[in-house]
């Protein structure tokens, strides 16, 4: 007689439901911290006007002026002594960009004319002054 031989194979199979498990939770994390990381580093209160003009933002530079003289240049926190340099690279991109200036309702004046000294040495010829609604 023959003996019969239980002849069992084994399946390898990746089970992939962890991982889908771990690729979820990290994206729910990723939404929700993103925006948080997409605000500029300086806080600016805008003063406030009857009437604004929306212009066309897709092709301006924003520069946030902060109370105590701190500037911004679409969202990264430079030295005043680096504005000409930067808006020079920006508007090299395209000169017929404008800089929109977003200064803090408490923002001593000469932080503003030394930063568009600065922008106009590099070679800015449009400028903007953000105000916020009432």
């Amino acid at each position: 007689m023959k003996a019969k031989t239980n002849k069992s194979t084994v399946k390898s199979e990746i089970n992939i439901a962890p991982f889908t498990d771990v690729v979820l939770v990290l994206l729910i994390i990723f939404m929700i911290a993103t925006p948080a990381l997409m605000q500029p580093e300086i806080q600016v209160n805008l003063p406030k006007a009857e009437s604004a003009d929306s212009g066309n933002t897709s092709t301006s530079i924003e520069a946030l002026i902060s109370q105590d003289g701190k500037v911004a240049i679409d969202g990264k926190v430079i030295d005043l002594s680096d504005v000409e340099r930067v808006i020079r690279e920006l508007l090299a991109e395209d000169p017929t960009k404008s800089i929109v200036i977003k200064g803090d309702v408490k923002v001593n004046y000469d932080h503003v004319m030394q930063f568009m000294d600065k922008a106009k040495k590099a070679g800015a010829t449009k400028f903007a002054l953000a105000v916020e609604t009432k």
